[in-house]
């Protein structure tokens, strides 16, 4: 299997991630972003059909589908540590 073959097999199962989450779904995705890739962690708030918005901890993303390579379901947060003393 070529190395195309392999990524079009994987972006075929991220946008199949995508459109079977749930608004809320805690989320990551890779899309191309200029010459590099950005990533996006966080809850899915919003889709189209040529989009993804995740909210992240820096604010929301919206993500274009065009340009998505990976995407998976993540686990939640761990919860906050308490304070040192």
């Amino acid at each position: 299997m070529s190395t195309g073959e392999q990524a079009a097999i994987a972006r075929a199962r991220a946008l199949g991630v995508l459109l079977d989450a749930a608004i809320g779904d805690r989320l990551v995705v890779r899309a191309h972003h200029g010459d590099g890739a950005q990533d996006a962690l966080g809850d899915l708030v919003a889709r189209t059909p040529d989009t993804v918005t995740i909210a992240t901890r820096r604010g929301r993303v919206e993500v274009r589908l065009a340009d998505v390579v990976a995407a998976k379901p993540v686990p939640p947060p761990p919860p906050a540590r308490a304070p040192r003393r």
